[in-house]
């Protein structure tokens, strides 16, 4: 006789291994995210919704692969805050052969959970661009042997400048040593990225433990971490990346959308675009299609503009440029406002982004012939508009004002005459004879005052 217990512990185990068998080797997800170029609010928006789908997926790791020389300040900090927020451990992988984490990219590469760079890639030059010291200036370090050892770092060197910018650079080292010490890399050398401007290549940033590793591609990273453990919101998490399912984010409409307007030279372009359009729609009232393309081209520059660190002296200058090459066409200046107005639109066009970040500014490549053409535009275009304005008028109840005719008999102060092959009912203050030649002063709807034509007696 079979014993139940027996026999249901038996298909018990039975059911168990074969669910073992049937379970997948890996079910660890590897979401990859890459930035490549400027740090800015569209790389930021890209990285930012790609973490958050990562957390809610519950995926194992993200990958930021990156190739940056820097970017905003602002989209910067909000990668970073993403970073130290997020549930799903992060690795910074600066990546392919020749690319660099520079600026930005080093304080983000900071702030991951792993930190890692691909041979004959470099980071570091972490110094606030505008803040750094003009040519003149040299940075306070020490001439004494030894003092600027790899790996070392000088805390109380003061940087050069006024308060503002000593203010802003000891905030940018303060900033990132945190961050060195939250994930327990060389916190000295990541202040000296940012007070001397230093840089490392992958082997030396692995030697001064800036980094965690160096890997050849991304296989080669995933294999490398495969079992690292890494401390989460106080608890341990060993990744297990051999064998897991890499997925590449890339880029949606959004994001690729706010990269193009993001573009300093875009948004310029996509500025004057709006304001001529606005300007030709006023001078023609009911054309709509200038002023409908003017306002959504104005609209985008300005959301692109507001993300931008602009000068808004530069702004007003160019405003103020196009202004007086508008004026130049309706006040005879011979030539003064306009060739002021092209020199206030050169010199607020080279001022507008109002800072030296690479990937950054508007080139002259594009403010030359914007310029010329807008000169142009000024002088011909605008000029052809006003004089068609002030041609007489040849259609319409007022073109009746000033035309020529003849009476048709004699009258007294009232009669009729042939004016523009039409019989008209006309008045006149002084009795006239058939075939006197007048000219029409006024109209009162079917009824025309006239005059004797000095003209044609």
């Amino acid at each position: 006789m079979v014993n139940p217990l027996r026999f249901l512990s038996r298909l018990a185990l039975l059911a168990c291994l074969s669910t073992g068998l049937a379970a997948p080797v890996s079910a660890a997800i590897v979401r990859v995210l890459t930035v490549q170029g400027a740090i800015s609010p569209a790389s930021a928006d890209y990285l930012l919704r790609g973490l958050d789908k990562a957390n809610e997926d519950k995926a194992h790791l993200v990958v930021i692969e990156m190739d940056t020389p820097g970017g905003l300040d602002t989209s910067m900090r909000d990668i970073i805050k993403a970073i130290l927020g997020s549930k799903v451990p992060v690795a910074s992988y600066v990546s392919p052969k020749g690319a660099r984490a520079a600026s930005a990219g080093t304080y983000i590469l900071y702030a991951s959970h792993i930190a890692a760079m691909a041979p004959a890639t470099n980071l570091g030059a972490a110094t606030p661009v505008e803040l750094a010291p003009a040519d003149g200036d040299k940075p306070a370090t020490s001439d004494k042997p030894g003092s600027a050892q790899p790996g070392t770092a000088k805390p109380a060197d003061t940087p050069p400048g006024d308060p503002k910018m000593r203010k802003a650079v000891h905030d940018a080292a303060a900033y990132i040593r945190g961050l060195a010490e939250l994930r327990g890399r060389n916190a000295d050398w990541a202040e000296r990225a940012v007070r001397e401007a230093v840089s490392l290549s992958a082997s030396e940033a692995l030697k001064l433990k800036v980094i965690d590793l160096m890997a050849v591609d991304l296989d080669d990273l995933l294999k490398q971490i495969d079992g690292r453990v890494i401390r989460m919101d106080g608890q341990t998490l060993a990744l297990d990346t051999r064998n897991a399912t890499i997925e590449r984010v890339i880029p949606d409409w959004r994001s690729r959308l706010l990269a193009v307007i993001g573009d300093p030279s875009i948004a310029y372009i996509l500025m004057l675009l709006g304001i001529y359009g606005l300007i030709y729609e006023f001078a023609n009232p009911g054309m709509l299609f200038p002023g409908v393309v003017g306002g959504i081209c104005l609209l985008l520059a300005l959301f692109a503009l507001q993300v931008m660190p602009i000068s808004y002296a530069g702004l007003a200058l160019m405003i103020l440029g196009i202004v007086l090459m508008i004026s130049e066409a309706f006040i005879p200046s011979f030539g003064a406002l306009g060739l002021g107005g092209i020199i206030a639109f050169v010199i607020g066009s080279v001022m507008l982004i109002d800072t030296d970040l690479p990937g950054y500014g508007v080139s002259w490549a594009l403010i030359v012939p914007v310029a010329v053409a807008s000169g142009l535009f000024s002088f011909f275009v605008v000029s052809m508009a006003v004089r068609a304005r002030a041609r007489p008028v040849v259609t319409g109840a007022e073109e009746m004002i000033g035309a020529a005719g003849e009476i048709l008999a004699d009258m007294e102060h009232e009669g009729w005459a042939h004016i523009h092959s039409e019989q008209w009912q006309v008045r006149s203050p002084v009795p006239l004879k058939r075939g006197s030649r007048v000219r029409v002063r006024a109209r009162h709807d079917l009824i025309l005052d006239v005059e004797p034509d000095p003209d044609n007696p």
